[in-house]
Order: C-alpha cells, then sequence, then structure tokens
C-alpha cells in the first residue's frame, strides 16, 4: 500500500518517525492497518532500509506498532471504545496513571544490591537480632542528615521514627493523639481517602478544610475545635498548590495557640521542576508538627520504608503505640539505605528521577496540546501528576470509564473529595500521574489519555 508522509529532506529519519507517529495519533492510519514492508518504504522515500526498521522497531517499542512474525507490521494504535460500552470492573489494566506513582522499571538494582552488600559486611551481630522500635540508629540518623539538609527539616537521629511507610506513621500518630483524648482531626478538602480512613480506624473523626490557590484555609481551623491537622503544604495532593508563606505562618501560629499537632505529608517535596525549592513546613513550627516522607516515590514503594520526624511532646506515645501494633522494619533494608544515603547514591537516585519525571510534564503537556487543543493541564510543576482540566460537557466518570476500555487506569478529581459539597465545587478534571508508565511505553500512555478524553467527548449529548 501507499502511504502519503511529508518528510524533511535535510531529516528524513527523523521525520519519517514523527510522520508516522502523528498519522497514529490522529487516525490516519486506523488500528488494524498494515504498513509496507520496510524495503518497499525505504525505496519509495529513498532512505536506507535499515533506517526504515529501526523507525518501525521504535513504534513498536512504543506500542503503536504491532510487528506479526511472517505477517508484517500493523498499527496497533489506541482505539477508542465503543460508544455505550460498559466496562466491567474486573478489566485487566494494562497502563496506570494514577497519581503519585513512580515508575517501578527505574528502581536502582545495581546501586541497592551494592549498598546490601555493603550493610552486611559492615554489620555487627546485634544488627541481627530483634531491633529498636524507632529503627536501626545507622538509618536515622542518615536521614537526620538528609532531611536537614535537602527538606531543611529540625532533626537529630533521636527525632527520627521509621516505619513501613507513611501509612503506618499517620496511624500511629493519630492513635498516640486519640489515645491522650484527641477526637477531631482536620483534613484538606481533597485528599487520598485511605488517610481518611487510617485517621477514622485510629478514633479520630476527619474533618475537611477547604482549599484555594493559596492552599488549605488556615483560617477556618480555629472555629473547629480540633486537635490536629493533616496537611501536604509542600505539593497538595492532589491540586498541585503549595501553602502560601502567609499560610505557613498561620498554620504555625494556630498549631501553637492551639496546642494542636500538625502531621505533614511531604509525599514528593524532592520533585519540584521549576526551579523553586519549597521546604518542608515542619522547620517553621519543629516542636508542634510531625514530618513525614518516604523512599517510595525515589526508590520504589517494595522497600516498604517510610519516616516521621517526631516532637519530642508526642515521641514516646508514638514509639507507645508501635509496640502495641507488634509491628517493626525490616531491619536489613534499614541498613541498605543507610548505607546508600552515605554513599550518595539516595542523592543521585532522587537527582535522576527528578530529572525523569520533569521531562515527562513538559512531554505530556506537548502532547495533550497536540492531541487535545484548549484542554488545560494544571497544577505544580512537581512530583509525579497533574490535572488535566476536561472540555465542556465531558464528565469524570465518562472518561474514566472509556480510559477503562483501553486499559488505562486514572480517575477524576472528584474521587479524592472529602465530601459530596466538595466533589461539586469544580469543574470535571482528571488525575493523570505521569510517573509509573515505563519510558518505552510513556507516549502509548498519554495517547490512550487522549484517546479516552476525545471517546467521552464524542459520546456526551450534544447541547
Amino acid at each position: 500500500m501507499d502511504l502519503h508522509l511529508e518528510l524533511d529532506p535535510r531529516r528524513k529519519v527523523a521525520s519519517l518517525e514523527q510522520a508516522l507517529r502523528a498519522a497514529i495519533v490522529e487516525r490516519r492510519l486506523e488500528p488494524g492497518t498494515r504498513l509496507p514492508p520496510s524495503r518497499s518504504l525505504a525505496a519509495d522515500l529513498g532512505i536506507a532500509r535499515n533506517s526504515v526498521a529501526e523507525v518501525y522497531a521504535r513504534l513498536v517499542g512504543e506500542g503503536r506498532l504491532e510487528a506479526r512474525v511472517g505477517s508484517g507490521t500493523w498499527v496497533r494504535g489506541v482505539p477508542g471504545p465503543p460508544a455505550g460500552v460498559r466496562v466491567d470492573r474486573s478489566t485487566r489494566f494494562d497502563l496506570d496513571l494514577r497519581g503519585g506513582l513512580p515508575d517501578s522499571s527505574d528502581f536502582a538494582r545495581s546501586a541497592w544490591t551494592r549498598a546490601v552488600a555493603r550493610s552486611l559486611a559492615d554489620a555487627p551481630t546485634a544488627a541481627f537480632a530483634y531491633g529498636a522500635p524507632e529503627g536501626a540508629v545507622e538509618l536515622r540518623r542518615a536521614l537526620a542528615e538528609y532531611l536537614a539538609r535537602t527538606r531543611g527539616v529540625v532533626a537529630g537521629a533521636g527525632d527520627v521514627v521509621v516505619t513501613h511507610g507513611f501509612g503506618e506513621l499517620l496511624s500511629l500518630v493519630a492513635r498516640a493523639i486519640a489515645a491522650r483524648g484527641g477526637r477531631r482531626i482536620a483534613v484538606e478538602a481533597y485528599g487520598h481517602a485511605s488517610h481518611r480512613e487510617v485517621l477514622a480506624a485510629a478514633g479520630l473523626e476527619p474533618v475537611p478544610v477547604p482549599l484555594d490557590a493559596d492552599g488549605l484555609v488556615v483560617e477556618r481551623l480555629a472555629a473547629l475545635a480540633v486537635d490536629a491537622v493533616l496537611v501536604t503544604p509542600a505539593h497538595q495532593f492532589p491540586t498541585g498548590v503549595p501553602l502560601s508563606a502567609s499560610r505557613r505562618a498561620s498554620l504555625a501560629d494556630w498549631a501553637g495557640s492551639a496546642g494542636a499537632i500538625v502531621i505533614e505529608d511531604d509525599y514528593d517535596g524532592e520533585f519540584r521542576f521549576d526551579g523553586r525549592a519549597i521546604g518542608a513546613f515542619q522547620a517553621i513550627a519543629p516542636a508542634q508538627t510531625v514530618y513525614g516522607g518516604t523512599a517510595s516515590k525515589s526508590l520504589s514503594p517494595a522497600l516498604g520504608i517510610g519516616w516521621g520526624v517526631v516532637p519530642a511532646a508526642l515521641r514516646d506515645e508514638v514509639l507507645e503505640q508501635r509496640r502495641l501494633s507488634g509491628s517493626a522494619t525490616d531491619a536489613i533494608s534499614q541498613l541498605a539505605l543507610a548505607a546508600l544515603v552515605a554513599a550518595g547514591d539516595y542523592d543521585r537516585a532522587v537527582r535522576g528521577a527528578r530529572l525523569r519525571y520533569r521531562a515527562r510534564r513538559e512531554r505530556f503537556e506537548r502532547l495533550v496540546a497536540e492531541g487535545l487543543p484548549g484542554t488545560r493541564v494544571a497544577g505544580l510543576e512537581a512530583g509525579l501528576h497533574c490535572l488535566l482540566e476536561l472540555p465542556a460537557g465531558v464528565g469524570e466518570p465518562e472518561v474514566e470509564q472509556a480510559g477503562a476500555s483501553l486499559g488505562l487506569r486514572y480517575g477524576g478529581l472528584a474521587g479524592f473529595a472529602a465530601d459530596a459539597a466538595t466533589a461539586a465545587s469544580r469543574p470535571p478534571t482528571m488525575v493523570v500521574g505521569y510517573g509509573a508508565p515505563p519510558e518505552h511505553r510513556f507516549e502509548q500512555a498519554v495517547a490512550a489519555v487522549v484517546a479516552s478524553v476525545e471517546a467521552a467527548r464524542r459520546s456526551a449529548p450534544r447541547a
């Protein structure tokens, strides 16, 4: 078959790849179309056959083409779902674009292997016995230095408690607050439903507080009679706004005067892309703040390591809740992480991830601008997710359903709302995580996002 492809004579190979990709995304080449053999296309275009074969191979790697043994190369594309199709919730999700997930294929295997070997070689015999509930001292020292240097946290090794992740830290702190008589905790109007469930299970009533362009509306706290507040000040999850400087000062003043605890979830504070670092809130109110972080996004969720910097007034109660829970964090992984930090490999992993996710954010915005003109990408240039504001008349459930039929897993902003009033307060918006897809499938994932919005727009009732 003949193909009409406009090539730049000065860069034929690169423009061939771009032209084929555009033809697939714009559906000028429909899924199921067989492409010419590389030899024929090369002869037509006046370029080397190997160059055409390499372009085909790259597009196969992206998931746009499919190479069938003995049958040629075919357009795989990202077909839209048939109109009116309802998706079975048992659908197997092939591409995960939920907010905040890292790319698990980027795990620093070699550096981690070296760190495990070093830590096992250097560990004393006592390290293999039952450890302290607050965690291995080697890791607590390393984290105190790292957090002070990179996030401005005020901490010594004695202030750090190592946990299974932020979820366990949140549970321990909430149970400690409840044990001392606390009953209510303020939460941001948008956030993880699982965090609100953890707080409720610990005996605290989550009380939603509105958000605006400056983050949490702190002045609402005084009237709520709450004992604590859970915040994401560096990069609100999932709306993407930082807590402004004036709001930070107000939050510190409120916590001090009310004798309340601020729980700071610094879930992606190391991943800011616009050159303007936002330090940890804990630095301006260390006596009132529990600072929480994890290695999940910089290394891998599989490590299951998180940490909290706990103020002295709450430390014993948090450790008592740890004792009552019967849990402990894997000591060997703690020692390995301490060795990784000490060798500078953790810093290198963070810097590398920051560069990759910055590039992905930029590519996402570019591809959305090309595929969905007029659609706005919102949220701070940071972290592993952003917001995609939907065209007029297109709803979140329809886009989520269309995406699911393509094997794409992501959801709308309303799914993160603490109550129905909050969910109805903003126009339909999708929360898109650009961190998880492996690099060779990233553009395929974005094409699926574009296709899901287009499919929902086509099926939306006309005014």
